[in-house]
């Protein structure tokens, strides 16, 4: 972490960057997004086990554009969400400085999103043996099943939008969720409200979720609702071949190829 420090004091002092976007410890023992704008801060930059915050989610906040070009701490969660970002065109490289953190905390100072793209590929996405093993048992479960175990997992949500505001992906300027005109999904917390939310949300992270449980981490309740988006990410593998973040343009849902199972596509 040291070289990381180091790295983003220089990129500060030589005003090449206006804030670096990191890890701190914040007043509960828990680590927080850091906005550190003078080189004599970044001693208070951290990375252990704990940040799991994806710090991606910040690049499309104007407040953070205001401060002007960021340099970004990025694990392999904001890497992935970085990535994926830019196959959107929602961020580019002359836009920011990526400084990559290796698993042990060591700096890895890409020169571009292509770099960054190479090293991803040693990492799969993959969910984790014990989460697969969950997400099997739900698959296998009958459609009254499944309905009755999404209806109590998701009882809990009082629609705070917490799973929505921690996501590198959702970055709309305004939410279907606000629209009153039509009005697509119920404003109140009860069980129709909360499927039609979170499985609105499932299907717009499509081929797009990076696997980062931020959503998950973010909910106030505890709810397991990263279970739906890791469920589509294993149909996405299955039914289409989908490993991982790439910088080709389009998106699970908005492409196609001509040997797709789907017989209307062709």
């Amino acid at each position: 972490m040291d070289n990381v420090k180091k790295r983003a004091a220089e990129l500060l002092k030589s005003e090449a960057v206006k804030v670096v976007i990191g890890y701190t410890m914040g007043t509960n023992g828990k680590p927080r997004a850091a906005f550190i704008q003078n080189a004599e801060d970044v001693d208070s930059l951290i990375f252990n086990a704990q940040c799991v915050q994806n710090l991606a989610v910040y690049l499309s906040k104007a407040e953070i554009k205001q401060l002007g070009k960021p340099a970004i701490v990025a694990p392999l969660n904001v890497l992935r969400a970085i990535i994926q970002l830019a196959s959107e065109m929602q961020i580019q490289e002359n836009e920011l400085i990526v400084l990559g953190v290796s698993p042990d905390g060591e700096l890895i100072d890409f020169q571009n999103f292509s770099a960054i793209e190479k090293y991803l590929e040693d990492f799969n996405m993959e969910v984790d043996a014990k989460e697969k093993e969950t997400l099997e048992k739900i698959s296998s479960m009958s459609l009254e099943e499944r309905w009755k175990f999404w209806n109590e997992e998701l009882a809990e949500c009082f629609k705070c939008y917490a799973c929505r505001a921690a996501c590198p992906m959702c970055y709309c300027h305004k939410c279907a969720v606000e629209q009153n005109k039509p009005q697509w999904i119920p404003v109140a917390a009860h069980r129709l409200g909360n499927l039609e939310w979170h499985i609105m949300r499932a299907m717009h992270l499509a081929g797009r979720c990076v696997n980062c449980d931020a959503c998950h981490e973010a909910c106030p309740k505890g709810i397991n609702l990263n279970f739906l988006t890791k469920l589509m990410l294993n149909d996405a593998q299955e039914e289409f071949g989908y490993t991982g973040v790439t910088l080709k343009e389009g998106n699970l849902l908005s492409t196609f190829k001509t040997n797709d199972q789907e017989n209307f596509i062709q």
